[in-house]
């Protein structure tokens, strides 16, 4: 039996689990009494070690079975939650995490696994030697007279009892029937003591009215055992229908109910199913509580006004079972419900899947543009309709295979919550993560990309942005400094932020340093944002000394590299005093795009259409303006110009018309000189070869409906070389006084 996709599966949903469990142990140390997360982490820990036992994973099954005992005592409350026991527990999870491959693989631990794993399991072992023990509640009084007690008041006082509480009201019928009460109580010893019995005779009438053969008594017994519910209930079985029984288990018996239901699986079931099958319910009280509904259900059909009880109520009226109870099974009921309502919204398709399907679509979009080119040519308005069709739906499968690939950043940003604990406690600062836009989408292979380079951004911020506590607070500022991760979308791309409330950058420290380092020379005289650029020079460091976060020089130009190898880019601000804020731009996806063609001579280039925010014609009278200031007067405003046919150093007669596409990325906005403007097409992004992956200007190439190849144009690129040339310009020449100056910050 072939046992790897079942293994697979086992890899993913114990990592989800474990994601899962960490989440909420980080929420666990700043809400120590919420039960919930408790029982979240109980629920994972449980259900790996369930899963690891059916494919044999002893080893896991073994660690985590210790992890569960911790768990369930804090869930009892005989443990409480500390800064320390969430420590180890989320060690205990990395743990888990780390286990699971070679122990599936049956490679077997390492010995610095096997060490770490013996050194957790034995602080396991002290943590539960260590728990406090049970708080128990003595059992209130019952009262003589009056009706038999309600759930809600001797269900209350009881609930948390060592022992049985059972409530006895024998029918007036039961002598007659030959019955002996107090028979039933003698026999009921035989299952455990019987501390204390109060005769109850509210049912007593005047002496009157009294029949001598008429039971009127009633009994409430303190009865300690460790018999099941239903063999109690069975000692009453030849006088059920004279008896109305009421029991109220231990307070240890309750929890068990409460733990059987939680462990119960994820089948749907009716409440009284789950009652019964975790021992709180009888089959008899069931029947008694199902009935009593029909009769309800009866009464609801009379007088359409009244109340319908559900089941689970009347059974904690009856006194069958306790609210306690009830409310788990409810629970239990609910989250079966919705975990078979996300199962009926989700599958769990392998990514390799995924991506051979984007690529049998992009291949489909060059067809589609090809078969429309035909159409075109043909000039038959019925094939040309019929292609246009074809192509809207290409476009529709195109946009729905994509969105297959996009998924919220949210789950990237959440793994930063331990680092931020974990690094915060080691450098002895107070800092906690902020984190917006979680629901922002983007592609999955984007994702997995940007996480090194936000690791680093983070670890730096709070190791060289973040002051100390007492420096904040002798500056004013809070002791608990923060870490914020944003994203958004903005002009077609995705903007991700990383910024702190710290000290911001040291410009004379950053300087000083690049001079040392021989980046700069002393005469030359650079600008804010160059001197804050300097830290993505590689090996650069302002760290004092090396230490497990900082001080090597191999941090931040990793980032810029990385991002630019996604065709992002990564700018930097800061404020001293106030904090430091990187933004970092990113393409939605690697894969298709809306693209805008243009020509060059008989080249054809493509601009991803996202960054064209307008077309406008290029006069000779301006073109030659243009040409001599490096600009174009676009409305009054100043639009900084590069001709592509320079750029790219293409041949040939110029055009006698020429075109400008304004373009925009991020707070730049620059114009591109080309000859012929084609129009909007759906680009099937191709990587370039290791040959031409040096050239400047081109980020990518396409295939066109014709067969003919186009390259994509790196507008990021362009623009920085635009920007870099203007600031050249803006430091010879003052700006023209009839134009405001060109914003390219």
């Amino acid at each position: 039996m072939n046992l790897d996709p079942a293994l697979q599966t086992f890899f993913a949903e114990s990592a989800d689990l474990l994601d899962r469990m960490e989440e909420a142990l980080l929420r666990l140390e700043e809400e120590a009494g919420n039960a919930e997360l408790v029982n979240d982490v109980f629920r994972a820990a449980h259900t790996i070690k369930g899963t690891a036992g059916i494919f044999g994973f002893d080893e896991i099954v073994h660690f985590t079975h210790q992890l569960e005992s911790l768990l369930d005592r804090i869930r009892d409350g005989e443990v409480a939650v500390t800064a320390e026991r969430v420590a180890l527990l989320l060690a205990c999870g990395d743990h888990v995490r780390a286990i699971i491959e070679p122990v599936a693989n049956g490679a077997g631990l390492s010995p610095e696994l096997r060490t770490v794993g013996e050194a957790l399991y034995a602080r396991l072992g002290v943590e539960l030697g260590r728990g406090e023990a049970r708080e128990t509640v003595t059992p209130a009084a019952v009262p003589v007279a009056g009706a038999m007690p309600a759930a809600s008041v001797a269900g209350e006082a009881v609930a948390m009892a060592e022992h049985w509480h059972l409530s006895l009201r024998f029918g007036p019928e039961v002598l007659r029937n030959g019955m002996d009460p107090l028979a039933f109580l003698r026999y009921l010893t035989t299952l455990g003591d019987i501390l204390h019995v109060e005769v109850v005779a509210d049912a007593l009438p005047e002496p009157a009215r009294m029949d001598p053969e008429a039971c009127y008594f009633g009994y409430e017994v303190a009865f300690r055992s460790t018999a099941a519910k239903a063999e109690i209930e069975n000692v009453f079985e030849f006088v059920r229908d004279d008896l109305q029984l009421r029991m109220v288990p231990p307070g240890s018996k309750i929890s068990e109910y409460v733990k059987l239901i939680q462990e119960l699986p994820g089948e749907p079931m009716q409440i009284g199913e789950m009652l019964v099958r975790c021992g709180a319910l009888t089959a008899q009280e069931l029947a008694q509580g199902l009935a009593r509904q029909a009769d309800v259900d009866a009464e609801q059909q009379a007088a359409p006004e009244q109340h319908v009880r559900p089941i689970g109520e009347i059974l904690v009226k009856q006194g069958a079972v306790e609210s306690t109870v009830v409310s788990a099974a409810l629970e239990k009921q609910q989250t079966v419900r919705d975990t078979k309502a996300q199962e009926g919204r989700f599958i769990r398709v392998e990514a390799e899947k995924i991506d051979q399907l984007i690529n049998l679509v992009g291949e489909l979009v060059i067809a589609g543009a090809g078969t429309q080119l035909l159409a075109m040519q043909a000039h038959d308005a019925a094939i040309t309709e019929s292609a246009a069709n074809l192509l809207r739906l290409v476009e529709s499968v195109r946009n729905t295979a994509l969105g297959l690939r996009m998924v919220p950043i949210g789950a990237t940003f959440q793994r930063f919550q331990r680092v931020v604990r974990d690094v915060s406690r080691e450098l002895g600062k107070d800092i906690e993560l902020v984190i917006n836009g979680a629901d922002t989408e983007l592609d999955k292979s984007v994702v997995e990309k940007i996480g090194d380079p936000l690791m680093h951004l983070v670890r730096n911020a709070m190791d060289h942005g973040i002051e100390k506590p007492e420096v904040r607070v002798a500056n004013g500022k809070p002791a608990r400094a923060q870490v914020m991760l944003d994203a958004y979308h903005d002009s077609g791309s995705i903007v991700i932020e990383v910024s702190d409330d710290g000290a911001g950058l040291n410009r004379e420290r950053i300087l000083a340093r690049a001079m040392e380092r021989g980046l700069v020379a002393e005469a030359h005289a650079l600008s804010e944002k160059e001197i804050y650029n300097l830290i993505f020079a590689a090996g650069f460091s302002t760290a004092e000394a090396v230490s497990n976060l900082s001080g090597r020089g191999v941090g931040m130009d990793v980032v810029r590299r990385n991002i630019e190898a996604l065709r992002g880019t990564v700018e930097l601000k800061s404020e001293p005093g106030n904090g430091t804020l990187v933004r970092i731009r990113l393409p939605l996806t690697l894969a298709i795009i809306d693209g805008f063609l243009i020509g060059v001579g008989a080249a054809r280039y493509v601009i991803p259409v996202d960054m064209v925010v307008e077309c406008v014609e290029l006069t000779a009278e301006n073109a030659r303006s243009a040409r001599s200031r490096g600009y174009t007067d676009l409305r009054g405003t100043a639009l900084p110009c590069v001709w592509l046919r320079d750029v790219l150093d293409i041949g040939g007669a110029r055009a006698r018309r020429e075109n400008i596409v304004v373009v925009q990325f991020g707070e730049g906005k620059a114009g591109l000189v080309v000859d012929d403007l084609l129009g909007e097409s759906q680009t099937v992004i191709k990587p370039l070869g290791h040959l031409f992956g040096h050239l400047e200007g081109i980020s990518g190439s396409t295939i066109l409906g014709s067969g003919e190849v186009a390259l994509i144009v790196d507008v990021v690129a362009l623009i920085k070389r635009i920007m870099a040339r203007t600031e050249l310009e803006q430091m010879r020449y003052a700006p023209p006084p009839a134009l405001s100056q060109p914003t390219l910050n």
